[in-house]
Parts: structure tokens; C-alpha cells; sequence
């Protein structure tokens, strides 16, 4: 009698599926290369012509900082984890414990499903899909499909949320790359950011008002992030003639990190990561995210989009290395 073994097929580039983050796909076009896993349908890595673009973390290990995380279907944090939709109260797990919220929504450590695989002369592209649990805490039926796409302009990725379910559902969408400073001290960097106004938050990190930019908050010049402590949301969005908002992070080796989000993110959150853990990778690179809305949108309403039955989000955002 022979022993057969089966091994199931992936779309995925053949990594361990065991990995913390799951399979691994990896795009490549032209010098451009991206790698995104299957748990959280996150960001591991993107070079261009062998250059960090994002801080990476390697295959073996569990996301150290959010990095390169979708967060749905709220970024930022939650207060006490409790919040009110139409009339009903709801009760999602507290995850940040010192602060007491709920952070970063609930599909980083959740495994999405490539749905789709292309590759064509002009991009190389994977889409991604996940169907959010239904809980007393988020009881909406709401599907997320990712799509990122490697082209000669960068990476541009896509999400989109559905709601299959017959109630209206809260929705926010943000994202958390750690843009690599390539081995230069964070100090030695400068960032503009188009945005002139500022939340203010409590000790919790939680919103208690807004402030026109300046100092160090005001970065709609480039400005040097020498001495500059942020873990901070910008509103008040500044836009080309596209309809786009960016972040520019310069590095001493001459080149620029160029991020753009589209018309339905209404805030960047801007962190130094002077006090996050692991200790090690403190000030090792500047997280720039795009977010529809800011944090405690479930309780304030602020920038909350509010999918109808039956009803879909899109929004579009990037980044290259020039």
C-alpha cells in the first residue's frame, strides 16, 4: 500500500502557510515589488528596485506594530469599546487594555481569501476578501474585498465594503504602513503633509477637539521631523486638482516616499512611534495612514460613512518611491 500526500493549491506564492501572517503573495512589476499576506490582508513588504518603500518585518514574525495592516471596520481606537448605532447599544473587545479601546478595528489577525490573481503588461495585482463575523458587538453583514496592484506608477490599492445584511452598518477603513527611513534616523528626515488641522486628544489618545496646524504640527511645507513626537490625526485635507491628498516622507539618501489617498479618506494619522512596542523599533520609521474617518468615529459620528443595505465603499489609495 503507498502512502499519498496531498497538498492543497494556493494563488499565493509558495511561502508556509504557517507563517504568523499566513500565505504570502508577491507581486512584481518592473523594479517594483510588494508582498501581501494572507492574515489581515496585510502589507509585508514593497520595494522599488530593491529599496524599502515600507518598513518590512519578515515572514516569521507576528505583525510587531500594525504594520502594513487594513483597518476595518474602524481605524484608530474605539473608547471603552462601546459605542451606539441607530438606537442600539454595542459592545466590541477592548484590545488596547492601558488605554482601555478598542483598537484598529477587527480584520488585522483574520484570515482573507485571495479571490483573484492577475497578472498583465501593465500591473501585477491580487484581490483579497473577507466576509466580517457577525457579532453583538458589530452585528452588520459587511464584506471587504482588497486589491493591490503593482504598475509603473507604484502601488495602488483598492477596498471596497458591501453590505449584504438588511440593517444599515457603521464603517470606517484605514490603513498602516510604516514608511521606511532606509537606515536613516528619523530625525534626519522631513515630511509635508497636506493637511491644516490637527485633532487634539485626551491621555487615552482620544479626540477632544481640533486646532489649525503649526510648530512641528505643521507640515504643509516639508519640515524636518528632528525632535518631533506625533501620534497625531490631521484633518482640514488638502487636495490637488485630482481630487488627491499626500505625504511625502524625505530621506537622506536622496529619495522620496510619495503616498496619496482619494476623495473618501478624510484624515491622515501621523505616528514617530516614540512609545509603541517592540522598544526596538521605536523611531525606526514614520507611519502614515490614511483613514476614512479619525478615532471614536462610532460614538462622535465624525467622518463616519454609514453603508446602507445593499449599499458598497470605495476608496483608493498609494504610494511609490521617486
Amino acid at each position: 500500500m503507498t502512502d499519498t500526500t496531498t497538498t492543497p493549491t494556493t494563488a499565493a506564492t509558495a511561502h508556509p502557510a504557517h507563517a504568523p501572517s499566513g500565505a504570502q503573495v508577491v507581486l512584481r512589476h518592473g523594479g517594483h515589488e510588494a508582498v501581501v499576506t494572507e492574515v489581515g490582508a496585510t502589507l509585508r513588504a514593497y520595494t522599488v528596485d530593491g529599496l524599502d518603500v515600507v518598513q518590512p518585518y519578515d515572514e516569521s514574525e507576528i505583525a510587531p506594530a500594525s504594520h502594513g495592516a487594513v483597518l476595518a471596520p474602524w481605524p484608530n481606537r474605539l473608547r471603552d469599546g462601546a459605542y451606539t448605532f441607530d438606537g442600539t447599544d454595542h459592545q466590541v473587545p477592548v484590545n488596547e487594555v492601558a488605554r482601555m479601546t478598542a483598537l484598529h478595528g477587527l480584520v488585522c489577525w483574520v484570515r482573507f481569501e485571495v479571490s483573484a490573481r492577475t497578472t498583465t503588461e501593465a500591473e501585477d495585482a491580487v484581490e483579497l476578501t473577507h466576509r466580517i463575523v457577525q457579532t453583538s458587538g458589530y452585528p452588520f453583514d459587511v464584506a471587504l474585498t482588497v486589491r493591490y496592484a503593482l504598475t509603473d506608477a507604484g502601488l495602488t490599492v483598492t477596498t471596497t465594503a458591501t453590505n449584504d445584511g438588511a440593517h444599515r452598518a457603521p464603517y470606517g477603513v484605514g490603513f498602516h504602513p510604516w514608511l521606511s527611513t532606509r537606515g536613516a534616523a528619523v530625525d534626519d528626515c522631513t515630511l509635508r503633509l497636506d493637511a491644516d488641522t490637527r485633532i487634539t486628544t485626551d491621555d487615552r489618545l482620544l479626540p477632544v477637539g481640533t486646532e489649525p496646524v503649526a510648530g512641528p504640527y505643521d507640515h504643509r511645507v516639508a519640515q524636518a521631523l528632528a525632535g518631533a513626537t506625533l501620534d497625531d490625526a490631521f484633518v482640514g485635507v488638502l487636495r490637488d486638482a485630482d481630487g488627491l491628498s499626500w505625504a511625502e516622507l524625505a530621506t537622506p539618501d536622496g529619495r522620496t516616499t510619495r503616498l496619496w489617498m482619494d476623495e473618501t479618506f478624510g484624515s491622515w494619522q501621523v505616528c514617530t512611534g516614540d512609545f509603541i512596542n517592540p522598544p526596538s523599533i521605536r523611531r525606526s520609521a514614520v507611519a502614515v495612514e490614511p483613514q476614512t474617518c479619525y478615532a471614536d468615529a462610532f460614538r462622535t459620528g465624525e467622518l463616519l460613512v454609514t453603508l446602507e443595505p445593499g449599499g458598497t465603499h470605495t476608496s483608493r489609495w498609494g504610494l511609490t518611491l521617486a
